[in-house]
């Protein structure tokens, strides 16, 4: 069976895909920052998991968690590249370096770094895939994210220069944008968050079972056919037209 790695698996939207392919019958190695939560996404499935925690924003972390994978199953066929963070909403002139540093760390660097191990092991097994998750952020920003926008943005860059390289190698890659599943992240949206008027108003949310089914559905495609992007979001968020 083909074997799945999960960054940010311990909540959200990485423990809903993860579990979701498990269910499916894939082997799935759950990545995350804190054992624990990794754990309580793989009960039920311990026989077709591998917990690894790791820190996505460090190169060693990174190769120790894609070395773990190969020397238990021997292969990588898909990653799901979904490991994010952010900090509270501040605007674009008090925004701390360090803040930055931290957003850009975790969204960015650790994407590039768990992409270029997945390439890696792909390009010796014969392709793979690898799905991008975005979020609706990479195509239009909230007020007062400047870090977590930027680097949805240029998750968008990545995801196509993998697309571009991969193409020699039979890797796949593509992207999901995803907006207001609901996860214990979005639960102040009911509550109001700020808009692009800079007005603060409720938006709705939606299970985030949807995106996870949007996953495996990626995850199973043979590697002649790709989704290159796909939008994942509540029907009724601001999000056409938002600005």
């Amino acid at each position: 069976m083909a074997v799945v790695v999960v960054t940010g698996a311990g909540s959200g939207v990485g423990r809903a895909a993860a579990r979701t392919l498990l269910g499916a019958g894939f082997q799935v190695a759950l990545a995350g920052r804190k054992e624990d939560p990794l754990r309580e996404t793989a009960e039920g499935f311990a026989g077709s998991t591998l917990v690894v925690p790791t820190d996505v924003s460090r190169e060693d972390s990174v190769s120790a968690l894609f070395e773990a994978v190969v020397a238990k199953w021997g292969r990588v066929d898909v990653l799901f590249n979904n490991a994010g963070t952010n900090v509270r909403a501040t605007p674009v002139e008090e925004f701390s370096l360090s803040a930055w540093e931290k957003v850009v760390a975790v969204n960015l660097t650790g994407a590039f770094l768990c992409a270029r191990e997945a390439f890696k092991v792909m390009k010796t097994h014969g392709g793979g895939r690898i799905i991008n998750n975005g979020s609706i952020s990479a195509t239009v920003p909230r007020p007062h994210a400047v870090a977590y926008n930027a680097t949805k943005h240029a998750m968008t860059g990545l995801t196509k220069t993998l697309s571009l390289e991969g193409r020699a190698h039979n890797i796949a890659c593509g992207q999901i944008d995803i907006g207001n599943a609901a996860t214990a992240l979005t639960e102040r949206m009911g509550q109001g968050v700020l808009q692009a008027d800079f007005e603060v108003r409720p938006e709705p949310t939606f299970d985030v079972q949807h995106v996870a089914d949007a996953v495996l559905y990626q995850a199973r495609l043979p590697l002649n056919a790709n989704v290159q992007f796909m939008t994942v979001m509540a029907t009724a968020m601001p999000y056409i037209g938002r600005g």
